[in-house]
């Protein structure tokens, strides 16, 4: 286990590289709450540090959730980091904010946070990007527990027009067991979002594609993602992609590593060499830290193997 803390549990999470160290951020909650399923309600994130992928050095808590009535008041869920033109590292990550104290029921919102050294964050002021209504499921369409608008994912548009953001979300009227979309938002800046509709058309065997991330394996760029399918089958999954990932067909998905693995990232090592890092369960579900990595390729193959 690369990581992993006594009193804590360890889930999500993402690395930013800045050439020299690694930095892991992570979502992190008390094991003193008994219950694993609390913790989504009680979410930080954590960072720490580390020269291999293998070796971390934990900083603890750098960002929690905001005052009463704040889109992020509950909790603070998984993001990414990106380095701007500007020399400003900035974290988009999740904020929850929690219908009342025993109801599952969530209204996710992306915000912004912006660090010098990747060690201090400050949240952006003003700073709220939402599920438009037109486009993708709102709390109450259905009876899907969440407004699912989650997970940004931030790239640099290939040809140079601005930036891309992947968001998990759930099509318009998708039930329990499908509609999960490819969110899309886009930036000529890093600083102003616009919602564009989404990505994929609404998945038939997913009810949404959690974590996702634009990656290359092989020489060609997948969208990595976790989830359920709706046959049971659980994991890390991966799917061949554009560049810019539009036109997606999420039934050709392969899962790359099965439970209990979830929550996959690539990284590229010091050597050049694509690593899949993961969070892994227990027996009842709840996580226990975060895997040693692996090389990406193979798995990657593997996969495309077997059908």
């Amino acid at each position: 286990m690369a990581f992993s803390l006594e009193a804590h549990w360890v889930w999500d999470f993402w690395v930013a590289d800045d050439g020299e160290t690694f930095h892991l951020y992570y979502l992190r909650a008390p094991t003193s709450l008994g219950d694993p399923d609390l913790r989504h309600r009680n979410a930080r994130i954590g960072h720490a540090t580390s020269p291999d992928l293998t070796d971390w050095a934990d900083h603890g808590e750098v960002l929690g959730p905001g005052i009463a009535g704040a889109f992020d008041e509950t909790a603070t869920w998984t993001g990414c980091v990106v380095h701007g033109d500007d020399g400003l590292w900035r974290m988009f990550y999740t904020g929850a904010s929690f219908v009342d104290g025993s109801s599952p029921r969530n209204v996710e919102a992306i915000g912004m946070a912006t660090s010098v050294d990747l060690h201090t964050w400050d949240k952006r002021d003003g700073f709220v990007l939402r599920a438009a209504g037109e486009y993708y499921e709102k709390l109450g369409d259905t009876s899907w527990p969440d407004e699912a608008w989650r997970d940004p994912w931030v790239f640099r548009d290939p040809a140079g027009d601005g930036w891309h953001m992947l968001i998990t979300a759930r099509g318009k009227d998708a039930d329990t067991a499908t509609g999960g979309v490819v969110g899309h938002a886009w930036s000529p800046d890093l600083d102003t979002w616009t919602v564009q509709p989404p990505l994929t058309d609404p998945a038939p065997a997913f009810p949404h594609l959690e974590v996702l991330q634009l990656a290359e394996l092989d020489g060609a760029p997948v969208l990595l993602f976790c989830a359920t399918r709706s046959d049971g089958a659980d994991g890390v999954w991966a799917v061949p992609a554009a560049a810019v990932p539009t036109g997606i067909r999420i039934d050709d998905a392969r899962l790359i590593l099965p439970a209990p693995a979830y929550a996959g990232r690539i990284v590229t090592d010091r050597a050049g060499i694509p690593v899949l890092l993961a969070f892994t369960r227990d027996e009842t579900g709840a996580p226990v830290g975060i895997t040693d990595p692996v090389a990406a390729d193979p798995l990657w193959r593997a996969s495309r193997s077997l059908g």
